[in-house]
């Protein structure tokens, strides 16, 4: 075994390589090995010194898998800057967003060529007013690496802006408070703050935000008063159960704050009177096991009325009730919507005289809209089958109009405003394309593949029409499958560069998700988790018996839990696939969730399951990634990390390329690639997206492209 000085220099030397003109061999991750025992199982980790960030050799072990990386992939930089180009050339870098309405005034962002982040704006009145600046994030990123606004918001009197900002990507926030009259901020008001969760009262002087525990799992929320020291600011509620998480957010009526408690399984919400910022808040309806809801307001005499969608009392694909805020416990519950299986109820908003429900009904998204007046229903229209629709940004509580976004894999962004008594929308904007881009050129349907127990697997596919099933078409394959995430199809005009190069690009809707409803998301979690692998596995099989691609020709990606998916059907099918991506894999499964001090793990127990726990313990093992690498042939593979993610640890993917690189059996390529200024997002900046972006698509037309 390597000593920590003989990692170094051995790391430094690939390094050296990797830039000369000899040819460039991977690292080597050599230390002593970490042996633990639990349920009677001896496990070696042969990485486990990767977790250490301040050891100098992980850090020069990382650089030097960049610099092997950068060797690797150097044929390709003449198509990397293709495909920068190619991507940037489709995007209008000089745009702004639809405004939208807010009170006195209309709230927009807009971005500049050549700057990474966007401008926020406003204009008071009419669109044709002097444009304000309120937020230029550019700013903001001056002697930053990493840069991002992760909330916003502004107090109802619109003279106050709140805003968390992340300058390293480990999700770790500081909140400012920027006076718009004056234009004077209130520099780093609150420190160490959660990356999520502002919520404004309606004296425009108390502001409610979050902290994170140690391991960065969001436990209380304060209240921070406008002229006070930071130090002064109130505990309001404070979540000690490990499971969960809390958050905190403001009524679109305006006239309460809701403080929401959440694990996978279970929910409780609270409330406080917007207008007596200081009381304390009132539980809606205690928590019990199993049993999740969220509300919404609706105004009305003695306070008015919670809409709360609920799955309590066996209704997995939720229930519409209400109840009156003076008394709003479940025995006052009043069923609005009844459960329906097959239709799955997933958001809701309220405004004063209509409700808009989404809602998925044979694996596609809808929206509903319910009048007050008369209880009569009717669903917005579509134009397409293979689509995706949702709400867009509505701020007004007293309006007729309901602003939505649609799309689909060749239809880009669209924005359009619904007037809810005439059942008439307007079209406010349909994301620009540039470069010719003709949607008539492109086909997408639904397909479905077989699973090993008999279920129906949807598969979202893409490709320019004429393409032709005769198996030698190059396909790029995704997948998530997690915490009830649904992959539905959306426009990305990245992805115009792989159906330009003949490529089939699919989505395989693979339980876990909640595309076909609740159960969809419960039958790929927990003991269930194995049938994510197995779904994608029957996808792609169903890819190549159609005649769309085959094993030669195709590849995968997935990312974080999507990542774990490309690790598990890597080892159980490693000669179904040319080519994966793994971004930010969530691969090392078993040892991140038997160590409650990292972040996310112990909230992850309902997702997962708890190793300490031995029915557990042994089902993760029996598919987490990083300890089933065998010695087998794989594809080739690209990994992508960001050394400051806090949601899946740099070592995680580091650990598993250096396992792999030691046990696999075939000489194809085997890359990681880490930011070493980034989190869980990669490059906060849009410009250096683009350009990670054409290093991962190089890497996949490389391998399987014509």
């Amino acid at each position: 075994m390597a000593t920590t000085a003989t990692a170094v220099t051995c790391a430094l030397a690939v390094a050296l390589l990797a830039a000369g003109g000899e040819s460039p061999r991977p690292p080597v991750a050599a230390k002593l090995p970490e042996t633990t025992t639990l349920h009677g199982d001896t496990r070696v980790d042969d990485y486990a010194w990767l977790r250490d960030k301040n050891d100098p050799a992980v850090i020069a072990h990382l650089e030097a898998e960049n610099a092997y990386s950068r060797a690797m992939m150097a044929h390709t930089e003449e198509l990397q800057e293709t495909l920068y180009d190619e991507m940037l050339g489709r995007i209008k870098q000089t745009d702004l967003t639809v405004p939208y309405r807010d009170g006195p005034f209309y709230y927009y962002s807009r971005t500049v060529e050549g700057l990474d982040y966007p401008i926020y704006c406003r204009k008071r009145g009419s669109l044709d007013a002097l444009e304000q600046v309120i937020l230029d994030v550019n700013e903001l990123a001056a002697g930053h690496e990493y840069c991002r606004v992760t909330g916003r918001d502004v107090s109802p009197d619109h003279r106050y802006l709140a805003y968390a900002l992340d300058t390293t990507g480990y999700e770790s926030v500081s909140i400012s408070v920027k006076d718009l009259e004056s234009g004077e901020t209130f520099e780093s008001v609150i420190e160490n703050a959660g990356p999520w969760g502002l919520a404004w009262a309606a004296d425009n002087t108390t502001l409610f935000f979050t902290r994170t525990d140690d391991t960065k799992r969001t436990n209380r929320v304060f209240r921070h008063r406008l002229g006070t020291d930071s130090s002064r600011d109130e505990l309001v509620a404070r979540e000690d159960d490990v499971r969960f998480r809390i958050g905190v957010s403001r009524t679109r009526s305006g006239d309460y704050v809701l403080i929401s408690s959440n694990s996978t399984t279970t929910s409780e919400v609270s409330f406080i009177d917007a207008a007596q910022p200081g009381g304390a808040p009132q539980v809606i309806a205690p928590r019990r096991p199993g049993v999740r809801y969220s509300v919404e307001h609706r105004r009305g005499p003695g306070g008015g009325w919670f809409y709360i969608l609920t799955d309590a009392d066996d209704s997995p694909n939720y229930t519409l009730v209400r109840a009156p805020v003076a008394s709003p416990g479940p025995s006052n519950w009043e069923v609005v919507v009844a459960h329906s299986p097959e239709m799955y109820l997933t958001g809701l908003d309220v405004f004063r005289d209509f409700l808009v429900l989404s809602e998925r009904r044979g694996g596609f998204t809808q929206l509903r809209v319910r009048s007050f007046a008369d209880g009569q229903e009717h669903l917005i229209e579509l134009p397409e089958s293979v689509a995706t629709v949702y709400p867009g940004t509505n701020e007004e509580f007293d309006t007729g109009v309901f602003r939505f976004r649609y799309t689909s894999l060749i239809t880009p962004r669209t924005v359009f405003d619904y007037d809810v008594k005439t059942r008439s929308r307007t079209l406010l904007k349909q994301q620009e394309v540039l470069g010719g881009y003709d949607p008539d050129e492109y086909e997408s349907t639904r397909l479905y593949a077989t699973a090993s127990d008999g279920t129906r697997i949807p598969i979202s596919v893409v490709h320019r029409k004429g393409v032709t099933t005769n198996g030698l078409n190059p396909c790029l394959l995704y997948g998530y499958g997690s915490y009830g995430a649904s992959m539905d199809p959306r426009f990305n005009s990245n992805n115009v560069s792989l159906l330009d190069r003949g490529f089939v690009y699919a989505t395989a809707h693979v339980r876990g998700g909640a595309e076909m409803g609740r159960h969809w998301k419960n039958d790929g979690r927990m003991l269930n988790k194995r049938n994510t692998f197995t779904d994608f596995i029957a996808a792609a099989e169903y890819l190549i018996e159609a005649g769309y691609t085959n094993p030669d020709r195709l590849a995968i990606k997935g990312g974080s839990a999507g990542g774990l998916l490309m690790g598990a059907v890597l080892n159980l099918r490693p000669d179904l696939f040319e080519a994966a991506h793994a971004a930010v894999p969530f691969v090392d499964v078993l040892n991140t969730m038997l160590d409650p001090s990292i972040p996310l793990t112990t909230g992850e127990y309902e997702e997962w399951g708890d190793p300490n726990v031995d029915e557990y313990y042994f089902y993760i093992k029996s598919y987490s990634p990083y300890d089933n690498v065998t010695a087998r042939d794989y594809p080739h593979i690209l990994i992508t990390a960001g050394l400051n993610d806090p949601r899946v640890h740099y070592w995680e993917p580091a650990k598993w390329a250096a396992k792999l690189r030691a046990t696999r059996t075939d000489d194809d390529l085997l890359l990681l690639k880490t930011n070493m200024g980034a989190g869980h997002g990669g490059a906060s900046g849009r410009y250096k997206r683009y350009e990670e972006l054409a290093f991962e698509y190089a890497f996949i037309i490389d391998r399987v492209g014509n």
